[in-house]
């Protein structure tokens, strides 16, 4: 069958793990084109389905995050907003969460390494397992998008930016338009850490990492630049995990990080006090379906973080 107009495929091969707005294209657009993008998982090919925690011993953190691209898009210029509207999204059946020494919200608790594979239907029709009593429902989403920043030279792919980049936000899902400030010429705009879920905060620093295709439409719109990334979801944004209601931990104090890490080590005494699940469990299951919030921050000097679980995992 042949290819619509201004529909496109870019393999995982045109892929980079850093943002350098002197990378160049991999494939070249029209605004109003459809590209679907083949997005490696996080750890770039590193974890497999079949690996144990022993591969995180030699883990190489230099390859991750890796983002298909750049597409240069025609007429977009500095200052003007790039419209990246999510199409769908075609996951691969598999993923992984874990801990890596050093990185995540409570690495002071944390200091081994830990390894979840999960496997669940691609359908998405049904929650993924992470144990005999504990289920996930799914929703995937990109973690890495964005364009080249304006400033030249090498910079890295881990923390987000102004112009996006990985900015784990689990509602950049099917449906949502994405606004994005472009500051070179073209663009030049990439995509992957692709998630399978998420919960807000990504606590334990690692979602469900999962290798997937997703297909993304894009629109310039002239001397429009936002100043950071901004998006309109085209429905509710709670994955359906809200029927059974939440447990709540919160955390409070002059200190918002301080907070939140004080919500989230409760949630995770909870969880094991009720549920029978070691720690490192709690932890990296929170941080795939968990959301950590800000319920208030005007009563000085203390401010209060919230994280939520939903029940309805073990349901």
């Amino acid at each position: 069958m042949t290819k619509p107009f201004g529909a496109h495929t870019l393999h995982s091969h045109h892929s980079h793990c850093v943002w350098d707005s002197a990378l160049a294209p991999a494939l070249t657009i029209a605004p109003g084109d459809t590209v679907t993008f083949d997005c490696r998982d996080a750890s770039n090919g590193q974890i497999t389905a079949d690996s144990t925690v022993d591969i995180l011993a030699n883990f190489d953190m230099e390859k991750v995050n890796p983002v298909t691209g750049p597409v240069f898009i025609d007429g977009a210029a500095q200052g003007d907003a790039l419209k990246v509207t999510v199409k769908s999204f075609a996951p691969s059946g598999w993923g992984w969460t874990a801990l890596f020494p050093g990185f995540g919200l409570l690495t002071d608790d944390f200091k081994d390494p830990r390894l979840h594979v999960w496997t669940y239907d691609n359908s998405l029709n049904q929650p993924a397992m992470f144990n005999q009593y504990a289920h996930v429902p799914l929703k995937p989403f990109t973690g890495t998008i964005g364009v080249a920043p304006g400033e030249p030279g090498i910079h890295s792919i881990i923390p987000p930016r102004n112009v996006g980049g990985n900015i784990d936000t689990r509602d950049i899902a099917a449906g949502t338009e994405l606004i994005l400030p472009v500051e070179v010429s073209g663009a030049l705009f990439s995509v992957g850490d692709t998630h399978a879920a998420q919960g807000d905060g990504e606590v334990c620093g690692t979602a469900i990492e999962s290798p997937m295709t997703v297909t993304l439409s894009f629109d310039v719109i002239k001397n429009a630049a936002p100043p950071a990334p901004q998006f309109t979801t085209r429905g509710p944004v709670t994955r359906h995990l809200d029927q059974a209601g939440y447990i709540v931990c919160t955390g409070v104090g002059p200190d918002l990080m301080q907070a939140a890490k004080d919500a989230c080590s409760a949630m995770i005494d909870r969880l094991t006090a009720e549920h029978s699940l070691a720690p490192e469990d709690a932890y990296m299951l929170m941080s795939v379906c968990g959301d950590l919030r800000i319920t208030e921050i005007v009563d000085m000097p203390n401010w209060v973080v919230a994280f939520y679980f939903p029940r309805v995992v073990f349901g």
